[in-house]
């Protein structure tokens, strides 16, 4: 009977110290929440590889276009004729007064765009509220323009390309020539008019180091020089062209992302440059591998320059008239406020009323309020090509079918 009791006092601890320890083996060996994966050969994972400019729509979809138009005191009514001469419901849109017109001009438009039924209907145009001050020759100019794009990207839904212009601006074409015409038109294409020949500009510009008020002054003054000059940037190369330009989605997202940091170095170079617009996007598209076999050297715009040219182009008038028609651009620049030469465009090339929009699938013209309803929903994706539409497939034919195209980008 003892050895009996003493069996049972030793045996009980062991069976029990045999489960716990089966428990366990079966606990560890199952995956938990907890437990760590087994160690793998690891690859480096930068942020740059998780970033990628979006794919391009196809070309079969219509194009739709981003607008940036800008202007500055005194511009507010040139700015309004030009958005509703370029409007249509399928395209983007952001207007911006910069931070010297007064403040009732500025507001003006804010109601504008407000109170006009189609915008608010369409919900497709856009006011930068809190305006820039914006330096002529500048780079607050660009950072108006990526701020305008930034606001594209996050609100305005699908577009292929961007497009600024100012209040200055016209177009020659309807929008749905436009749309029509780039419907067959690759989406990745950048059109930049560009030159690695800077020349002049290298000793008047590129070396002269500039400081723009805008970056830190609430009052608009000229750029300003420092004594000091500086060498030519060895880590890129500086390419020069028009300020004015159709840049693909891809390439503006490229822009604002930066994930290389292409963009973001120029950027800060071109921040003591003048005439800022004229370079830095130019100088970042020419200079980026994925977007350099992109660009076609032309602005879409008819403008009449000195020769050899000065800062400001010739003011257009009735007497350019017939020279734009026959260059085939898209838009043309620079305009007086109330040009006559605007009413014969409007009359002849647009087919748009006086202050009215320009007449489309969309809208068969007269009294816009009228057609709302009966247009903007049945017929906002038909286009109705005019001999504006033949006009620019010439241009564009030209440009894309040139024996040396491929050869010629970025020279």
């Amino acid at each position: 009977m003892e050895l009996t009791i003493k069996k049972t006092k030793w045996m009980l601890p062991l069976v029990f110290t045999i489960l716990i320890s089966i428990f366990l083996i079966i606990f560890v060996s199952t995956k938990t929440p907890f437990q760590k994966s087994p160690n793998k050969a690891k690859v480096p994972i930068f942020v740059e590889s998780k970033l990628h400019t979006s794919q391009t729509r196809p070309i079969s979809t219509i194009p739709r276009l981003a607008y940036l138009i800008s202007g500055s005191s005194g511009d507010g009514v040139s700015l309004k004729r030009t958005l509703k001469a370029l409007y249509h419901p399928l395209n983007q849109y952001v207007v911006h007064l910069d931070l010297e017109a007064p403040a009732d001009e500025r507001l003006e438009l804010v109601n504008f765009v407000k109170n006009e039924p189609l915008f608010v209907k369409v919900g497709n145009v856009r006011v930068i509220v809190r305006s820039n001050l914006v330096t002529y020759r500048g780079p607050t100019m660009v950072s108006n323009t990526l701020h305008a794009a930034a606001i594209l990207l996050k609100e305005g839904g699908e577009w292929d390309w961007f497009i600024n212009l100012s209040a200055s601006d016209y177009p020659l074409v309807t929008q749905d020539d436009l749309l029509h015409t780039f419907s067959t038109v690759p989406r990745e294409l950048n059109f930049i008019e560009h030159t690695s020949d800077i020349g002049w500009k290298e000793y008047h510009r590129a070396r002269p180091v500039i400081i723009d008020p805008g970056l830190y002054s609430l009052n608009k003054s000229d750029v300003f020089w420092i004594p000091q000059k500086r060498s030519m940037p060895t880590a890129f190369k500086l390419f020069t062209g028009s300020a004015w330009m159709m840049l693909s989605r891809p390439f503006m997202e490229y822009l604002l992302w930066g994930w290389d940091n292409l963009p973001r170095i120029v950027l800060m170079y071109y921040a003591n440059f003048l005439s800022t617009p004229e370079g830095y996007f130019h100088t970042v598209i020419c200079n980026a591998e994925q977007f350099i076999n992109t660009t076609v050297s032309h602005d879409l715009h008819f403008i009449s320059w000195d020769n050899p040219p000065k800062q400001h182009p010739h003011f257009l008038t009735l007497n350019d008239y017939q020279n734009m028609v026959d260059s085939n651009a898209s838009f043309a620049r620079k305009f007086g406020r109330n040009e006559p030469v605007l009413d014969k465009i409007d009359s002849e090339l647009l087919g748009r009323e006086a202050d009215g929009f320009v007449p489309g699938s969309w809208f068969e013209g007269g009294d816009v309020n009228a057609t709302i309803t009966q247009y903007i929903l049945r017929n906002i994706t038909s286009l109705r090509p005019g001999p504006g539409a033949q006009r620019i497939k010439i241009l564009i034919s030209d440009l894309l079918s040139d024996k040396d195209f491929h050869t010629k980008h970025c020279l």
